[in-house]
């Protein structure tokens, strides 16, 4: 599988992302075009800074960082478990400036038990940012299971805090809508 990779810089390094032959969001990684392509060990990243998805993408990543935007409205394209799909949707309502616990996805899931499987679903979701994973927390409230590090999720959650305190996006939205690539 051919993706369009992208990669702009952010306040916390470089931030990449892989688009589908539609636009949509593959896979998003905190780093590099090296980075990101170790997330998708089958495709084939080509690098291309002008479609017009990746516009859209530069765009929205820029504004969230500048903190004027509190929801992404891309379209996602993640590959996963009918399970990590789950999860992933209910990462996406963790309203900014929150945070939730592995125990209480778990339970909102049903399934108070799984929250090992819903931290294993939290650290592969493939488009972290635009699916929030870094909003999830240990039971303790410490920064557990972030890939690229708990500097840069400390960065994100004190970043959405204080956007949330400002009054930014008061009238939060869902993020992007997720759809089931064809086979």
């Amino acid at each position: 599988m051919h993706l369009q990779a992208l990669t702009l810089s952010t306040p916390v390094g470089p931030f990449s992302c892989a688009l589908d032959a539609t636009g949509a969001v593959a896979a998003t990684a905190f780093g590099d075009v090296s980075v990101l392509h170790g997330r998708l060990a089958s495709c084939q990243l080509v690098a291309d800074q002008s479609s017009e998805g990746g516009a859209r993408v530069r765009a929205q990543v820029r504004e969230y960082f500048a903190g004027t935007r509190t929801n992404f409205d891309l379209p996602l394209s993640p590959r996963g478990t009918d399970f990590q799909r789950r999860v992933w949707s209910l990462l996406e309502a963790i309203p900014l400036g929150e945070t939730r616990t592995y125990r209480g996805i778990a339970a909102a899931m049903g399934n108070p038990g799984a929250a090992r499987a819903v931290g294993r679903a939290n650290a592969t979701n493939p488009v972290c940012l635009l699916v929030p994973c870094h909003r999830v927390i240990g039971a303790d409230g410490s920064l557990t299971g972030f890939a690229f590090g708990q500097a840069i999720k400390r960065w994100l959650l004190d970043h959405e805090r204080a956007m949330a305190a400002a009054g930014v996006g008061a009238s939060r939205s869902p993020y992007g809508q997720m759809h089931v690539p064809a086979a």
